[in-house]
């Protein structure tokens, strides 16, 4: 390496992390701030967690090498012990929750959102570090809980500005492939779990690929072969009508899921927990087209104790062939306290993949006009400065997000930094308009409109979307722009 002097490093950014700009931020922070009111107003306090926990705290990130970077970012501290970036939101719960059980208010209700990191292969819309947002019941063993937060996943997607329709809750609990497999004679362990990971590959390889992965395994297009759960095939027939059951509502699942894994203990027991979150979600105003049963959502393979959730979008446009998956999940984890005090302690949550639904939301809208900037007050002279940020603050007083152009270009520079703000408008006030008591505003909205079919004489000659108005009207012109009523 050259001596300090010299060396320039490269301006690069590690893989799989990203910057985040104006938009991408207050996509976020809309995002986190909506479903944050909802769950304050369920009843869920706050709850601020360190970034930074130990890898042992982690769960089953355990340091088991030289190291424990299996799925996380860990370190060594000085006093030799494994610290790594926390994995999710739900693990620090635990670890709380377990700190302070004694003198916590039970069932303890909590949300939490921030950064969370990865060590995984990043792709489209999946990231080494993002943001959650969390809420959890920890201490309630009730359905009605689950219930609960599949309900506030609901409002929240659409508080996050998912369009009506954009989005379903999916829900399925574990006990009921437990009893169908035990019903079968299907052994517990490798081949539960290879039965598990079969289909949790049905959205994407469809039933002719999933009965393949239950049998002697699959070939795919490269020549590769998958080794299957090798089912015979008097099992397999069952659990593909199995994950045939949730095609209609949540009461007609229900039916249907009964004549599959009725008789056996578990299988009657998850059927008892989805007829207790059913009526649950009826009184909570939750439609089956909002949260519907189906059987095959997997998640978490040794995490989920019960219910499991997955928020889907199903929005229509480019955000289609991202194929992102899920938005968020969630699901009981009854285990995870008890990995620190020994006791069981019943927990159920969800969380928001804040960082991917914003991503798949801007993704929807890319045709559109994209963000708003701010309303550009044009600086022409420096002796009217007082007047032009008295402009915006009259503006901001009013709900307008505004700012005086604070460079020393001139008013072509001006307006392209306008332009490039995506604002909607500027406002331009020379020595007439403050003589006279008005402001000359462009309506930049309109203008990228007629742009696009306008000759440029035409352009420059016609000045569409230019008009004054008295100093007193200002507020309403600019805010009829906003709206898109200029």
């Amino acid at each position: 390496m050259a001596d300090n002097d010299s060396f320039r490093p490269e301006a690069r950014k590690a893989r799989g992390l990203t910057d985040r700009r104006g938009r991408d931020l207050i996509a976020e922070r809309r995002i986190v701030s909506a479903v944050s009111e909802i769950y304050e107003r369920w009843g869920f306090e706050p709850l601020d967690t360190p970034a930074i926990e130990h890898a042992d705290a982690l769960g089953k990130f355990l340091p088991d090498a030289d190291r424990p970077n299996e799925g996380v970012f860990a370190f060594q501290d000085d006093d030799e012990q494994w610290l790594a970036l926390r994995y999710d939101l739900t693990a620090p719960l635990a670890r709380f929750a377990a700190e302070h059980w004694q003198t916590l208010a039970k069932p303890y209700r909590r949300y939490a959102f921030g950064p969370v990191w990865r060590n995984e292969k990043p792709g489209p819309g999946r990231f080494r570090e993002f943001i959650q947002c969390d809420a959890d019941t920890v201490g309630s063993d009730r359905p009605e809980a689950d219930a609960e937060i599949v309900a506030m996943a609901v409002e929240g997607l659409s508080a996050a500005g998912v369009p009506e329709g954009g989005a379903v809750l999916k829900i399925n609990t574990r006990k009921l492939l437990n009893g169908l497999l035990d019903r079968l004679g299907v052994a517990p362990g490798g081949q539960t779990l290879a039965v598990l990971r079969a289909i949790d590959k049905l959205d994407r390889l469809g039933d002719a690929g999933v009965r393949d992965l239950l049998g002697k395994g699959r070939l795919d297009e490269s020549g590769a072969f998958t080794k299957g759960a090798e089912l015979a095939g008097d099992q397999i027939e069952p659990v593909l009508a199995f994950l045939g059951a949730g095609a209609e509502g949540r009461s007609a699942t229900l039916n249907a899921l009964s004549d599959v894994v009725g008789g056996s203990a578990e299988g009657d027991a998850g059927l008892e927990e989805l007829s207790r979150i059913d009526a649950a979600l009826k009184g909570l105003g939750v439609g089956d087209d909002q949260a519907t049963f189906d059987p095959s959502v997997v998640r978490g393979l040794e995490y989920y104790t019960g219910a499991v959730f997955e928020a889907e979008l199903v929005l229509k446009g480019p955000v289609e062939s991202l194929k992102l998956g899920s938005v968020g999940g969630g699901g009981r984890y009854d285990d995870l306290v008890a990995r620190f005090t020994g006791e069981r302690a019943p927990a159920t949550g969800f969380s928001f993949g804040v960082s991917r639904l914003a991503y798949a939301l801007q993704s929807m809208r890319e045709a559109e006009a994209g963000p708003r900037g701010p309303v550009v007050i044009i600086a022409f002279e420096d002796s009217a400065m007082a007047d032009y940020f008295a402009v915006a603050s009259e503006l901001r007083g009013a709900g307008i997000a505004a700012e005086v152009y604070l460079g020393r270009s001139g008013l072509k520079a001006q307006m392209k930094y306008a332009d490039r703000r995506l604002s909607p408008a500027a406002i331009l006030i020379g020595g007439d308009e403050l003589a006279a008591g008005t402001v000359t505003i462009k309506d930049l909205d309109l203008g990228r409109k007629l742009a696009a079919g306008a000759d440029v004489e035409t352009w420059r000659s016609e000045r569409p979307g230019q008009f004054t108005v008295p100093r007193s009207g200002m507020v309403q012109a600019v805010r009829d722009i906003v709206n898109g009523k200029g």
